[in-house]
């Protein structure tokens, strides 16, 4: 899968999904201070699948009508302890396959989704 990992995504996270073969770009390496409205942009010009602890991409996905051709995950977890928090969050991801044309919030017990 294609990825965009948003700044505040730990850099563990990003190397472990990078390992597992997935296409990774991590705001933070590739555009440090970016916007949010501009990072919304970028997932959609790429197809990729957003990756945040910001709640503000909620409001911001709907208002920009994104297209099924990317997606958001919304992580609303504790964060796992350092040493295994590229691990737990790869994990997660790698539960499901549909992350694509969803606004999806990972929760503790529960993924909820609702179609772009």
């Amino acid at each position: 899968m294609r990825f965009l990992a948003d700044e505040n995504f730990p850099g563990d996270a990003v190397a472990m999904l990078e390992g597992a073969g997935h296409d990774v770009v991590w705001v933070r390496m590739a555009a440090p201070g970016a916007k949010d409205e501009h990072i919304l942009a970028w997932a959609e010009r790429e197809g990729r699948i957003l990756l945040t602890f910001d709640k503000d991409f909620g409001e911001l996905a709907w208002r920009a009508g994104l297209p099924a051709s990317c997606g958001v995950v919304l992580f609303r977890l504790p964060m796992p302890a350092a040493g295994s928090v590229g691990a737990a969050l790869a994990a997660r991801i790698a539960e499901r396959n549909d992350w694509t044309g969803n606004f999806s919030v990972i929760e503790p017990g529960r993924v909820r989704m609702r179609s772009l």
